[in-house]
């Protein structure tokens, strides 16, 4: 039912757009609905792939902050096919993006959600610097163990030692 909610919200946010710019003659064009996944794992709201014209979100946490999907995500996404379209590529969250946020929802620009996160979490482990103890995701973990990736903290400037998992 969640799924249903987005796609209809998807469908409303282009069509505002469209109407906006056919009332002030800015586009000829009209934007078409973008392809719509609930795919996305981790602790990512959303994700807008602008060549393809491709929005994908986090079902766990559309689950558990529909709202939030509804009046902030869903909108945020949308804006970087927009500034995709209109402008090319463009700095993510730059002053383009800001401005359609502005102009197309009239919503104040945020760049990161501030949902709970704590069901989407996988494995945590434990790393340490002379500054305390540090958690690195699994990911990070496995391209330490790989000889990938050397993580250094940005205070004491030490490398990450592993410690143990939680």
């Amino acid at each position: 039912m969640n799924k249903i909610k987005i796609k209809q919200c998807v469908y409303e946010c282009i069509n505002t757009v469209n109407q906006k710019d056919r009332l002030l003659q800015k586009q000829t064009r009209c934007f078409p609905v973008p392809h719509i996944r609930f795919d996305i794992r981790g602790k990512t709201a959303g994700m807008a792939l602008l060549q393809r014209w491709e929005l994908r979100f986090n079902p766990v946490l559309l689950d558990e902050n529909l709202d939030a999907f509804l009046q902030e995500v869903v909108p945020h996404e949308i804006c970087h096919l927009l500034a995709f379209a209109k402008f090319g590529h463009v700095r993510p969250h730059g002053q383009e993006w800001k401005n359609l946020m502005c102009h197309y929802f009239n919503l104040k620009p945020k760049t990161t959600h501030s949902f709970d996160v704590s069901s989407v979490l996988g494995k945590i482990f434990l790393y340490q610097c002379e500054c305390g103890p540090l958690h690195l995701s699994i990911r990070r973990h496995n391209k330490v163990q790989r000889k990938e990736a050397q993580y250094i903290c940005r205070v004491c400037k030490k490398q990450f030692l592993y410690s143990l998992s939680i």
